[in-house]
C-alpha cells in the first residue's frame, strides 16, 4: 500500500492506495460513525457491497450499516436520483453524524459527496472509488455534483472527503471500455503538469493497456499526487486548479450534447485533450509533433478522436458559454503553454478556436 496526504487549511485527508484494501477494516475504522450508508449502483453492489459491509462489521458489531443502491451510468446524474439517497437517509432517521461512502465510479463519487454536503447541512464521507477515471480523478479533491439538461457539474458544492481508499483490485471487473476511458485522465496528469510522467506514459503505455498491475498502481499513485498537490495550492478552484480541466471544455459539450451516458466521461475528455492540444498548437505554444503523440496514445487505447457525428461549430460555441470557467460572458480555456505546463487565459484567437473545432468534425 501507498499512501498520500491532502493537507488543506481546514482539512487533512490520506489516500490509500494499493490491492485489497476494501477488506481492511482498521483503514476505514477511525472514520466511522454508529450510522453509515454504503451509497452504490447496480452493477457494483453485486460485485462488492456484500465484502465491505462484512469488513464494517469487524471492529463494531453493533456499528449500524445499511445501504441504498442507485441505477447505473451518467444519465442517472441528476437531482431525482440524489433525491432516493437523501430518502434513504430519513427513513433510516440518520442523524448528522452519520457517514456516507461512496462505492462506485464518479458518477456514485460525485453524488455521495454532493449528499453528504446537503445532508443535514453536512455530515462526512468516504471516497471508494472503483473505475480508474475515479481512483485517479474524482475522488480527490472534493469536487462533488449533478448534471442538468443545459450542463454538466452545474449543480454541487466543494466537499472533501474523509478518506480515499482506492482498492487496485475492483479493476479487475471493469470493463475495457471504462479502463480505456479512464486512461484519457491519467494521460491529462502528463500533459498539464509533468512532461516527465507523460514521458513515462509513453515508454510503459502498452503496459497500461494491458493492465499490468504494478505499472497501472504507478500511474494511479503519480496522478493522485499531481491532483493532490494543485489542490492543496488551490481547493476552491481559484486560480490554478482550473489547469485540471483540460480538454473539459470540449469534452463536457460533447457530453451535453450528445446526451449523457452516450460518450463515457473519459471518452469526451479524450477528444477534448486533442482539441486542446490541437489548439494549442495552432496558437503557437507546442508543435504538431506532440498533438501526434496525444493522437497516437488515445489511438491505441481505442479512444475516441474526433467529434461526434452531427455536432458543429454551433453547437461547442453554444454549450462552452455556459462552461463553469466563464467569467462575465467571457470564455476562458485551459490550453498547454509547453508540455507539463498549463494555463488558464481568455486571450487567444476566435479563429483559431472555430479551426479547431472545424477540424475535428466527423
Amino acid at each position: 500500500m501507498k499512501t498520500l496526504s491532502l493537507d488543506l487549511p481546514a482539512h487533512h485527508y490520506d489516500i490509500h492506495i494499493g490491492a485489497g484494501l476494501l477488506a481492511q477494516a482498521e483503514l476505514l475504522a477511525p472514520h466511522l460513525s454508529p450510522e453509515v450508508l454504503v451509497v452504490t449502483n447496480e452493477t457494483i453492489a453485486p460485485l462488492y457491497l456484500a465484502r465491505l459491509e462484512a469488513a464494517l462489521v469487524k471492529p463494531d458489531a453493533n456499528r449500524r450499516i445499511e445501504s441504498v443502491v442507485l441505477p447505473d451510468g451518467e444519465q442517472h446524474k441528476h437531482l431525482r436520483t440524489l433525491d432516493q439517497v437523501f430518502t434513504r437517509l430519513l427513513e433510516l432517521n440518520y442523524s448528522r453524524r452519520c457517514t456516507l461512502l461512496a462505492l462506485g465510479g464518479g458518477v456514485i463519487g460525485d453524488m455521495t459527496g454532493f449528499a453528504a454536503a446537503c445532508y443535514q447541512r453536512g455530515v462526512n464521507y468516504i471516497q471508494l472509488p472503483t473505475t480508474l477515471l475515479s481512483q485517479v480523478d474524482s475522488s480527490v479533491g472534493g469536487k462533488t455534483g449533478v448534471n442538468h439538461a443545459l450542463g454538466k457539474n452545474m449543480i454541487g458544492a466543494f466537499k472533501q472527503p474523509e478518506l480515499v481508499l482506492i482498492d487496485t483490485d475492483t479493476l479487475s471487473t471493469l470493463p475495457d471500455r471504462e479502463y480505456a476511458a479512464g486512461l484519457a485522465e491519467v494521460l491529462k496528469y502528463g500533459l498539464i503538469a509533468d512532461a516527465g510522467f507523460f514521458d513515462w506514459l509513453e515508454q510503459h503505455w502498452s503496459d497500461l493497456l494491458a493492465r499490468r498491475s504494478d505499472v497501472v498502481s504507478e500511474a494511479i499513485y503519480r496522478s493522485c499526487a499531481l491532483k493532490a498537490e494543485v489542490v492543496a495550492e488551490d481547493e476552491t478552484e481559484q486560480g490554478r486548479r482550473a489547469i485540471l480541466n483540460l480538454g473539459h471544455t470540449f469534452g463536457h459539450a460533447i457530453e451535453t450534447w450528445t446526451g449523457y451516458g452516450a460518450w463515457l466521461h473519459g471518452e469526451a475528455v479524450a477528444t477534448g485533450l486533442l482539441m486542446a492540444t490541437d489548439l494549442s498548437q495552432r496558437l503557437g505554444h507546442v508543435d504538431v509533433a506532440l498533438v501526434e503523440r496525444v493522437r497516437t496514445l488515445l489511438l491505441q487505447a481505442e479512444l475516441p478522436v474526433r467529434s461526434p457525428t452531427g455536432m458543429a461549430r454551433d453547437n461547442y460555441l453554444q454549450l462552452m458559454a455556459r462552461d463553469k470557467k466563464v467569467e462575465s460572458g467571457v470564455l476562458r480555456l485551459v490550453l498547454l503553454n509547453t508540455l507539463g505546463h498549463a494555463i488558464v487565459t481568455s486571450d487567444f484567437a476566435v479563429q483559431a478556436l472555430y479551426e479547431t473545432i472545424d477540424h475535428f468534425k466527423s
